[in-house]
């Protein structure tokens, strides 16, 4: 998945569970009717709940995957004046690489880790959820955030690997692209950089920026939520304290808590690109993209390497894709989210064992 979701809220017009909670963004996932409390009796079966999660982050990011890519190409190839500007990005990629072969390289590595990883998210997201609020009786939203940490490090294991096969194979683009000779390789498909990667880097390359995808991940997903919840508060009160909030509405608050997460997490994106997307060999025409490089491979910790970027780019390298980032997190969020309470909503009337 291109972006990790995790304490997003699913926008929904059912009653919280409990009367002290109001605007609960997760009550599809649990039991409306149950007097005893206990949201796990009656509620979504998790397997619907990962059916569902998976299915609406891969329309998401199919929907959003060539946005992705000029955030990318932004972020890799920082020094290209070509790709400095998002609409003339976009419109160049698709003139001179096509689009699917340019806008939407690497979409088979991403929509291949999009569904298990959003899947596996939703998953350990219910049950540590349910979990804190019925059995240690935690505040709800304190255990939206924790149960978002601890989706995200079960969607990791499947969503890091496919992010670097992804981010790089967006990066070139096309086999023997000459547009992208300065990115520093060159692979022959999916198959044919799985096994470059293994043979010149080592396995291991695979999970490159594991722990800057957390560190852009896990405040992406705080700051999303708490944003949602406040935007969603000002809508109820704008509609005359009615949480029966319209469809666009509704994908409005969404999207603009996504919007705006993303764009205060972007320095933290553009150290997870660099790091996936660097080898050490790699060096741009431009000298200071060599130097770039150099200084960035010196400072590899998140902290440093930021303060690196920082140093010698400036607030413009910091927030390198900041524009494509805005809408792809934002507009992603609101299919992602729909789809996810819709899907649930036909998956919970299709089984009828309640039982997962």
């Amino acid at each position: 998945m291109s972006q990790s979701y995790t304490a997003s809220a699913i926008p929904t017009g059912f009653p919280p569970h409990r009367d002290s909670h109001h605007g609960d963004p997760h009550a599809a996932c649990r039991n409306q009717n149950t007097a005893n409390d206990d949201t796990t009796l009656g509620a979504s079966p998790i397997l619907s709940c990962m059916l569902a999660g998976g299915f609406g982050g891969s329309v998401g990011d199919t929907a959003m995957h060539s946005l992705d890519t000029v955030k990318t190409r932004q972020q890799g190839l920082l020094f290209n004046p070509k790709y400095q500007n998002m609409v003339r990005a976009y419109a160049t990629i698709f003139r001179e690489e096509g689009f699917f072969r340019g806008l939407y390289g690497g979409y088979t590595p991403a929509i291949l880790g999009s569904f298990p990883s959003t899947a596996a998210f939703f998953g350990a997201y219910e049950l540590s959820k349910r979990f804190m609020i019925n059995d240690l009786h935690m505040n709800d939203t304190i255990s939206y955030l924790i149960a978002g940490t601890v989706g995200d490090l079960a969607l990791s294991v499947f969503y890091v690997p496919s992010e670097v096969l992804k981010t790089r194979l967006q990066l070139q683009g096309r086999y023997n692209n000459p547009y992208t000779k300065g990115c520093g390789y060159n692979y022959n498909g999916l198959r044919d950089a799985v096994r470059s990667i293994a043979a010149k880097e080592g396995i291991s390359t695979l999970t490159y920026g594991y722990k800057e995808t957390l560190f852009r991940d896990l405040p992406f997903s705080a700051l999303q939520l708490a944003f949602y919840e406040k935007f969603r508060q000002l809508a109820i009160l704008y509609n005359k304290n009615s949480d029966d909030l319209d469809l666009p509405t509704e994908l409005l608050t969404g999207a603009a808590a996504g919007g705006l997460a993303g764009v205060m997490t972007t320095p933290l994106d553009v150290i997870k690109t660099r790091i996936q997307t660097a080898t050490l060999d790699t060096a741009g025409s431009h000298k200071k993209s060599v130097a770039a490089s150099t200084h960035f491979f010196k400072r590899f910790s998140t902290l440093n390497a930021l303060h690196s970027i920082y140093k010698l780019e400036g607030v413009v390298g910091m927030f390198s894709g900041v524009g494509p980032r805005f809408i792809w997190t934002g507009v992603q969020s609101s299919i992602m989210l729909l789809l996810y309470q819709v899907s649930l909503k036909k998956l919970d009337a299709m089984m009828t064992n309640k039982d997962f």
